[in-house]
C-alpha cells in the first residue's frame, strides 16, 4: 500500500498571504485546501481535430471546476527545425514500407501530409507552433463527494476524447498549475498550431455565469433549459444591480406563462431560505392581472385575490400614506399631503386621457387643497388619520368654482361627471374597502371597462407602492405588471411606472413589466428608459414587423434576430448586461396546470376532471369587501416621518 504524506502550511501576512490558504494538506491524489478537497488532472491526449468552443463542455460543468490553459509560443527557427526532423522520420518510414512491399499506413500518410502542410504555412508566416497545456482541478466539500466529482469529470473528458491523467504524487503541482499564477510545474504540454490554439481561446460558453462563482449550487429561480447546451438556466434577480425585469414578446409567445412560473418559483424561496438574509416571511409578490390569468395560481398557493370592478371593491386615490409602526403608532412622511396632491394630478390626467394644461393644473391644485380642508385634513399631521375625501367631493368643489364664473373649473367638473355620477362611478363611489396583504396578492382588472383599465392599473400600483415603501415591513418583493401597455399608453401613467422602476431597488423590490405591444413601449423615451432600468431582460418570439426595432434597441446579432423570429412558444433570450442565453421555459405538470392559459389544454384538463378548473377559479375569487375594510395607506417614503398619535 502506498504511503501518503501530509504537509500543513499556515498563511503568512502581507501580499503573499493573500494567495496562501489557511491550511494545506497534501495526499497522494488530492489536496485538502482549507475546508475543501481538490483533485487535479493533466490532459495528455487530445482529439485529432478540434472546433471553435471545444472547451465549452468543461466550462459548463455543473460543479466547481478550474480550467487552466498554458500556451507557450515556439520559436519559428526551432519549429522549422523540429518539423524537418519529424518530416524526415515520417518519410523514412513510408519509404521503408514501400521497399518491403508493405501496404500503405493511412495514419502515417495523414501525419506526413499534415507535417508538410504545417511546414509550408510556417514558412509563409500563416501560422505558428505553440506548446499547449490543459489542466483541470475539481473541488468538493469532502472526500466522498470528491470521488464522485472525479468520476464524473473523467467521464466527461472521455466523451470529448480527452485523456485526463490524475496528478498522482504531484497533487500540489497540479493545483498550482490551475492557479492564476502563470506557473506550470506539471509541464504536460503538446504541440498545437495556431488554428487549434485559437479554437480554445477565447473561452466561450452558452451559459450565463453564476451569480456567486464560489459555490456550485445555483441560486435564484429556474427559468428552463439552455437551448445551446441543454443545461439548466438559473437566474437570481436579487443578485443583480437592480431587481427589475422586462418581458417582451408577441401574443401567444408565452409571456404570461413565463412570468407566472417565475412568480410561483420566487414564492418557493420563502421556505427553507436563510432568514438572516431574506427575513422569515420570504418573497412577497403583487400582481396586476388584466385577464384573470392568475386565478388558479392564487387559489392553490393561498394568495389573496382582489377583484377590482366587482361590487363593493374600491381604491380611493385620496388616501394618505399612513401606516402603523412596530410600536403601534401611526406615522407618515412629513410631506404626505403634498405628495398625495401631486399624485392626484397624475390620476386625473389618466382619467381624462390627456395631459393637464398649466391653467387646469392651477385650478386643480387649489380645488384638491380645498377638498381636503372640507374633510378636516390640513397641513397639521394630526389630522391625517381622518377619513379621506372622495372624487365626488373634488367634483363638488370644482362645480362650485364653476358656478362662480371659473370656466376651467366648470369644464373639469363636467369631465369628472362619468366617474362620479355616470357609468364609471362604481370604482370611485366610496372609501377604500380593503388593505390587501399576504405572500401573493393579485389585483384582477377583468371586470373593469376598457376605459378604466389604465386608471385601475395606476391605483393598484399606488396601493402596492405604499406597502413596498413601508420601512416597518422590509422584505424582498416582486411587483408584476402584466400587459403594461395599458398604462404605457398614458404619458402620466408611463411616468409613474418609470419612477417606480427607478426607486424600487431602494426598497428591496423588483418590478416586472410584461407586454405584447412592444412598439408602444419602445416608441417612447419613457418606455426605453423603463427597459434600460431592468437588469434582467427577456425577449420571446417576435413578429417580423417589430424585429427591426427590437434588434436595434437590444443590439441583437443576426443569429439572435433569426432565433427570435423562429422561436417556438416559451423560447427566448435571457439577457443581463453583455451576457445572453437562449432558453426554453420548463414547467412540471403541476406547475403547468397552475399557469397555463391555453384554451385547448384547459378544455382537456376539464374533461379529465370537470372540477379541476371550476373549483380552482371559484376558490380564487377572494374578493375583499367592506367587511374586511381597514384604512388604506400601508406605506411610507424616504423623507422622514411624523408622529400621528392623537394629542
Amino acid at each position: 500500500m502506498a504511503r501518503t504524506t501530509h504537509h500543513t502550511t499556515t498563511a503568512r501576512s502581507g501580499t503573499a498571504g493573500a494567495f496562501t490558504p489557511d491550511s494545506l494538506s497534501v495526499s497522494a491524489r488530492h489536496l485538502e485546501v482549507g475546508n475543501e478537497f481538490v483533485a487535479s488532472f493533466g490532459v495528455t491526449g487530445y482529439p485529432q481535430e478540434v472546433y471553435p468552443g471545444w472547451l465549452a463542455p468543461l466550462l459548463t460543468y455543473p460543479a466547481r471546476l478550474d480550467v487552466s490553459v498554458h500556451v507557450q509560443p515556439v520559436d519559428p527557427a526551432t519549429a522549422a527545425s523540429g518539423l524537418r526532423t519529424q518530416r524526415a522520420k515520417l518519410e523514412s518510414s513510408r519509404r521503408h514500407n514501400s521497399r518491403h512491399d508493405r501496404l500503405d499506413d493511412p495514419d502515417l500518410d495523414a501525419a506526413a501530409e499534415d507535417a508538410a502542410d504545417l511546414s509550408r504555412r510556417i514558412a509563409r508566416g500563416d501560422g505558428r507552433l505553440f506548446r499547449f497545456g490543459l489542466y483541470l482541478t475539481v473541488h468538493a466539500p469532502d472526500e466522498t463527494a470528491l470521488a464522485e466529482e472525479v468520476s464524473a469529470l473523467r467521464s466527461l473528458c472521455a466523451s470529448l476524447l480527452l485523456d485526463a491523467k490524475p496528478a498522482t504524487y504531484r497533487a500540489l503541482q497540479g493545483w498550482v498549475s490551475t492557479l492564476p499564477l502563470g506557473l506550470d510545474p506539471l509541464g504536460l504540454k503538446r504541440t498545437f498550431d495556431t488554428a487549434a490554439v485559437s479554437a480554445a481561446y477565447p473561452f466561450t460558453s452558452p451559459d450565463l455565469p453564476p451569480t456567486d462563482p464560489t459555490t456550485s449550487a445555483p441560486s435564484g429561480v429556474l427559468y428552463g433549459y439552455n437551448v445551446g447546451s441543454s443545461g439548466l438556466v438559473h437566474w437570481d434577480r436579487f443578485a443583480c444591480d437592480n431587481y427589475n425585469s422586462v418581458v417582451l414578446g408577441r401574443s401567444g409567445a408565452g409571456k404570461s406563462y413565463l412570468v407566472k412560473l417565475e412568480t410561483l418559483r420566487s414564492l418557493y424561496r420563502t421556505l427553507g431560505h436563510n432568514e438572516d438574509e431574506w427575513g422569515a416571511d420570504g418573497v412577497q409578490a403583487f400582481v396586476v392581472d388584466p385577464e384573470d390569468e392568475y386565478a388558479r395560481l392564487a387559489s392553490q398557493v393561498g394568495g389573496t385575490y382582489m377583484h377590482l370592478g366587482a361590487g363593493g371593491v374600491r381604491l380611493n386615490p385620496f388616501d394618505l400614506p399612513v401606516h402603523t409602526d412596530a410600536r403601534g403608532r401611526r406615522t407618515a412622511p412629513q410631506d404626505a399631503l403634498k405628495r398625495r396632491s401631486v399624485f392626484l394630478h397624475t390620476v386625473l390626467a389618466v382619467l381624462f386621457g390627456a395631459e393637464i394644461t398649466a391653467a387646469e393644473r392651477t385650478v386643480l391644485d387649489t380645488a384638491i387643497t380645498a377638498t381636503y380642508h372640507r374633510a378636516g385634513i390640513t397641513d397639521d399631521a394630526r389630522t391625517w388619520t381622518r377619513p379621506a375625501p372622495l372624487l365626488r367631493n373634488l367634483r363638488d368643489v370644482l362645480a362650485a368654482s364653476g358656478d362662480g364664473g371659473d370656466a376651467v373649473a366648470a369644464d373639469l367638473a363636467a369631465r369628472l361627471h362619468p366617474f362620479v355620477d355616470g357609468s364609471f362611478a362604481d370604482l370611485f363611489d366610496g372609501p377604500t374597502t380593503a388593505t390587501p396583504d399576504g405572500h401573493l396578492v393579485v389585483f384582477s382588472l377583468r371586470d373593469l371597462p376598457d376605459e378604466l383599465r389604465g386608471i385601475g392599473t395606476l391605483l393598484v400600483l399606488d396601493t402596492v407602492w405604499r406597502r413596498v415603501s413601508n420601512p416597518a415591513h422590509r422584505r424582498p418583493r416582486l411587483v408584476v405588471v402584466d400587459e403594461a401597455w395599458l398604462l404605457m399608453q398614458q404619458p402620466e401613467g408611463a411616468k409613474f411606472l418609470f419612477r417606480m422602476a427607478k426607486a424600487a431597488r431602494k426598497h428591496w423590490a423588483g418590478l416586472t413589466v410584461a407586454t405584447q405591444d412592444t412598439a408602444d413601449v419602445l416608441s417612447s423615451d419613457l418606455g426605453k428608459a423603463i427597459v434600460s432600468n431592468a437588469a434582467t431582460q427577456v425577449l420571446l418570439s417576435q413578429a417580423p414587423q417589430a424585429i427591426d426595432e427590437i434588434a436595434e434597441t437590444f443590439d441583437l446579432s443576426a443569429g439572435e434576430r433569426q432565433f427570435l423570429l423562429s422561436a417556438d412558444r416559451g423560447q427566448g433570450l435571457l439577457s443581463s448586461g453583455t451576457q445572453r442565453v437562449a432558453f426554453q421555459s420548463l414547467a412540471s405538470p403541476t406547475e403547468n396546470f397552475l399557469v397555463t392559459t391555453d384554451p385547448a389544454e384547459l378544455a382537456r384538463l376539464a374533461g379529465q376532471d370537470p372540477d379541476a378548473t371550476n373549483h380552482g377559479l371559484a376558490d380564487a375569487y377572494i374578493d375583499l369587501g367592506p367587511a374586511d375594510a381597514e384604512p388604506d395607506g400601508e406605506g411610507c417614503d424616504d423623507f422622514g416621518q411624523v408622529d400621528l398619535d392623537p394629542v
